[in-house]
Formats: C-alpha cells, structure tokens, sequence
C-alpha cells in the first residue's frame, strides 16, 4: 500500500513539473527560439554539432566504462555507479519517448518555416531526447563522483548540449527545459531508489 502511495505521488509531482512547459506560451516559445537560432556566430557551428552528435555515444560509453571497471576491481562502488548510471538513461529515456509520442509537438522549423535548421530531425519535439539525455547523464555522473570538477564540466557539456537544440532550430525552449527536468529528475529518483534498495539489504 505504502509503496503504491509513493509511485503516485511521484507520478504527480512528475506531472504537475512538466505539464507547464506544455503550456508556456506558444508566442514567447517561439520568440526565444527564433532570437537564439538567429543571433548567434556560425563559425562556432561546427563546435556545438560536434556537441550535440557526442550526447548519445557518450551516453552508451560512461556507463560501459564503469560497468567494466567494476568488472575488473570487483568493488561494490563502482557496481552501483554502473547501476544508478544505466537505470538513469533507461528511464528518462523511456520518459522521453513516451511524452514525444504521445503529445506529438511538431518541429519548429515544420512550423515556422523561418527557424532555419542544420541537423536533420524526423521524429516528435516535445520534450528534447537529446536534452533530457546529457541531463541524465551529467546528474548521474555527478551523482556517483560528487566532485566540483566532474560536476562542471558534465553540466557544462548539457547545458551545451541543450543550448545546440535550440540554436539549430530543432526544439523549443519547452523542449529544451524539459528534457532537463526529465533528465535530472530521472537521476535523482533511481538514486534514491537505489540508496532505499541498499538499506533494505
């Protein structure tokens, strides 16, 4: 019963955080989106696309590579950084997939044909796949080494991540701050979750 309890009230807090972006105006969404897609150098373009391709390969990497680590230690430390890491992306991942199909946003630049966009992009909008990875990751990560120089630089590479959506015109900033709160969100309840495991143990 108890346990029914907290799924609910974390599938409503989860609700009632993201339904808001849904519902930001759609004015004021696509004015910042069309400021941050046209105010900005193209020569550092090549820089956040190389930004925005490395979200999910790094995805699949960090986990591999602590996973392998706990396979050639045998520690228990890195077993559950491994843990906490790969549930992580498994479920802002599955997260994320659900809300795209189900809400179907379209792209913006389907939309407003003035939002100029350099990656190809054929699946929903809302909210941002690529975002709500690098956050998952980056908290994750942070989560596991809570040290100021892992956390810097993994924000530094979601927050870049997340600013690249926007400035190739293929996700509104809803998107965008979305995928973040998922992200994040998703780290900290499998950390949680985790740390309520261990103790029964």
């Amino acid at each position: 019963m108890q346990k029914a309890i907290t799924t609910i009230q974390l599938l409503t807090a989860f609700i009632l955080c993201v339904l808001p972006f849904r519902v930001i105006s759609q004015k004021a969404d696509i004015q910042l989106l069309r400021y941050l897609n046209s105010n900005h150098n193209a020569s550092a373009d090549p820089i956040f696309k190389t930004v925005t391709n490395s979200v999910f390969p790094i995805a699949f990497a960090v986990p591999a590579v602590v996973t392998s680590l706990h396979l050639l230690k045998k520690d228990s430390a890195n077993k559950q950084r491994a843990i906490i890491i790969g549930s992580t992306l498994i479920i802002s991942s599955a997260v994320t997939g659900i809300l795209k199909y189900s809400i179907q946003r379209e792209r913006p630049f389907v939309t407003y044909p003035d939002v100029k966009h350099i990656t190809p992009e054929d699946s929903y909008s809302f909210p941002s796949g690529h975002t709500s990875t690098a956050f998952a990751l980056a908290t994750s990560v942070t989560i596991s080494y809570p040290k100021w120089y892992v956390a810097a630089p993994a924000y530094l590479w979601a927050s870049s991540a997340a600013y690249s959506r926007m400035r190739f015109g293929v996700h509104y900033p809803s998107d965008v701050l979305a995928g973040a709160l998922i992200g994040s969100g998703s780290a900290w309840l499998c950390y949680k979750l985790n740390k309520r495991l261990q103790q029964r143990k």
